[in-house]
């Protein structure tokens, strides 16, 4: 590895891009994709260590540090081509790089450029050799990408410096204590795989794990610095990550005392486990990246013992999930091409997640990462993991390709947003959301196959909801790319290839009451957007396709798109009656509403969509079109 290499010029196959154009992507397409990141990580990092040399700093300097990297690489380089291919790796980078061009804040720039000295350190410790670095401290803590947070006890708080030396896969770290002298540990850092079901790490009630590779290391130290030895010691299988060893493993000779301080010296990153027929896959569930987030960097958010082990029961069962269909058609997702789940918004089990995934985002610094807030339902995670990674393929051919000229300009509806979208986001949008109608696509067709098995028939119509409500909204936005203009001939050759997925599943038979369903949802969704977004103008000064914003809009939760996935069997709200096919029922209720409050945005597009359901035809067109200029007299 070497920043200075010139690769060859990437060229596609062409039947690479057809998989990925049609939503999809084979192991070969995604093995593609990384090896494009591959490269663009290189190019960052060369970027970065030219505006490094001449940045003051009091730690390690950049060269020294990456040449560390290097002969890690040259010794060990699975290992650390993986640490440079990690999501938080190109988080960092790009947020730093942001730093250096005044786009970004964070604290001091050294101590944010020094996170290259923590990743020379876990490359030295991947490959066992020997090295020394000056390392930024932030509260007496080493991040350490990919394996976990090593502490120094009793340290100084905020940023301080510190010295990394690394042997034989072993860590000894010092820096300044809270007293004025020094305080140093001594670790062989690996990860804490999470098991499954009775070999689950961390039930309800139970104290953090202690990992055994910490464990060990931690008691060798004391005992050789005791007799005067060399505490270092045999490089762990599989470059520092140890998941072989039995609970039993050297815990019965340590007194409850050493196995607290391993604990506090040493917080492992947790990895998701799942079997395939080729081994264990391990993800790292990442609440201690500094890096982990979108852009800022942030602090760490342990997880405790129990809210760690529901991540793991609910990524188990979304796997079994995955594993249904085989292919590699839109909405298929291999769980091994993740490469980081990022935990938002809880780290204990109280209150208890709800059934949906309340927020997931992802970066196109970071590929295969997700940021997600769990969920208890296994399907829902199932289809954010094939949402979020969609995202990854697209920032991923976005690098490669340049697809569409954008001006950025949000003006643009997303069936899936309150607010305005630019075209990008719409690309995005489609794409991902193409993904997830395979997905549903998916579930359908399972549950159509076992009909005989009991509620399968609800599972069927509930996926054939989905499925056909963003079928619906995602040709919607691919003809909006389509008549614009603005894709590059790659661009083109994408969104036509998205059309023919979507054309085709147009025509695939969907029940009829969750197709009723959806076609109401979409309709819901687009006339209240428009109510809540839209000035009332003059149509002929403003299309419906080029409106004027209103000045006063805000954004506004979408309470419908879920509600009407499964027909109310005892409808009460306005709501209910439309989602249950009584579009009378509902526009009198919708009426009572708008008494109260004429323009209330939901109740009013409800109103147009309950009324143009029981008198379709042009004067519903128009309504539905324009709803902003209606100036309704609800009266039932």
């Amino acid at each position: 590895m070497s920043s200075a290499q010139r690769p060859a010029p990437f060229r596609m196959p062409e039947r690479l891009f057809a998989e990925l154009a049609a939503g999809g992507g084979s192991a070969a397409a995604v093995a593609f994709l990384e090896r494009g990141e591959r490269a663009r990580r290189l190019l960052l990092l060369r970027t970065l260590l030219d505006r490094l040399d001449t940045l003051a700093t009091p730690l390690t300097p950049a060269a020294e540090a990456w040449h560390v990297l290097k002969d890690a690489a040259v010794r060990a380089p699975e290992p650390v081509d993986r640490l440079l291919l990690a999501p938080a790796t190109g988080g960092w980078l790009a947020h730093v790089l942001r730093r250096a061009h005044g786009t970004a804040s964070g604290p001091a720039l050294w101590a944010e450029a020094g996170h290259l000295c923590a990743l020379a350190v876990t490359a030295s410790l991947h490959a066992g050799t020997v090295a020394e670095l000056r390392v930024p401290l932030v509260d007496g803590a080493l991040s350490l990408p990919g394996l976990g947070l090593a502490r120094l006890p009793g340290a100084a708080g905020d940023l301080t410096i510190g010295t990394a030396r690394t042997s034989g896969g072993e860590l000894t770290l010092a820096g300044p204590g809270h007293d004025g002298g020094t305080t140093s540990v001594t670790i062989r850092p690996g990860t804490a795989p999470l098991r499954s079901g009775a070999e689950r790490i961390g039930e309800a009630g139970a104290s953090e794990p202690v990992p055994m590779t910490g464990l060990r290391a931690a008691a060798r130290a004391e005992r050789a610095g005791a007799a005067g030895a060399d505490p270092a010691g045999a490089m762990p299988r599989g470059g520092g990550q140890r998941d072989d060893l039995e609970p039993q493993d050297d815990l019965e000779a340590l007194p409850v005392a050493m196995t607290e301080a391993a604990a506090s010296s040493w917080l492992p990153l947790r990895t998701l486990t799942h079997s395939t027929p080729t081994g264990t896959v391990a993800i790292p569930l990442d609440d201690l990246d500094p890096y982990r987030d979108l852009d800022d960097p942030l602090p760490p958010a342990r997880l405790d013992a129990a809210e760690a082990a529901e991540w793991q029961r609910v990524f188990e069962e979304a796997v079994a999930v995955l594993a249904a269909p085989g292919g590699v058609g839109p909405g298929r997702l291999d769980p091994a091409w993740i490469r980081a789940v990022v935990p938002w918004g809880r780290t204990s089990t109280l209150p208890p997640a709800p059934p949906t995934v309340q927020a997931s985002a992802s970066s196109g610094d970071s590929f295969g990462a997700m940021v997600i807030a769990r969920p208890s339902s296994a399907r829902a995670l199932a289809e954010t993991l094939v949402h979020e990674f969609q995202h990854s393929k697209l920032a991923a051919l976005l690098h490669l390709f340049p697809l569409l000229d954008d001006d950025r300009a949000e003006r643009y509806y997303a069936p899936w947003r309150p607010d305005p979208r630019h075209l990008t986001g719409l690309l995005h949008g489609a794409y991902a959301f193409t993904g997830v109608a395979g997905f549903w696509r998916d579930r359908m067709a399972a549950a159509r196959d076992d009909r005989a098995a009991v509620g399968e028939a609800s599972v069927e119509e509930e996926a054939g909801y989905h499925f056909a409500l963003r079928r619906l909204q995602s040709r919607l936005v691919v003809r909006t790319l389509l008549a614009e203009g603005r894709l590059t001939a790659q661009g083109r050759a994408l969104v036509s290839g998205l059309a023919r997925t979507l054309d085709g599943w147009l025509r695939e038979p969907v029940p009829a009451s969750a197709l009723a369903r959806a076609r109401t949802a979409a309709a819901l969704h687009r006339t209240e957007w428009r109510l809540r977004n839209v000035a009332p103008t003059d149509g002929a000064a403003h299309p419906a396709d080029s409106p004027r914003f209103r000045l006063d809009r805000t954004s506004w939760p979408d309470v419908r798109t879920n509600a009407f996935a499964v027909r109310p069997a005892a409808p009460h709200t306005a709501d209910e009656h439309l989602a249950a096919g009584d579009p009378a029922a509902a526009l009198a209720r919708y009426a009572d509403e708008l008494a109260a409050d004429p323009a209330e945005p939901h109740a009013l597009a409800g109103w147009i969509v309950a009324r143009g359901t029981l008198d379709p035809g042009r004067a519903a067109r128009r309504m539905l079109a324009r709803p902003e200029l209606l100036q309704p007299q609800p009266s039932g």
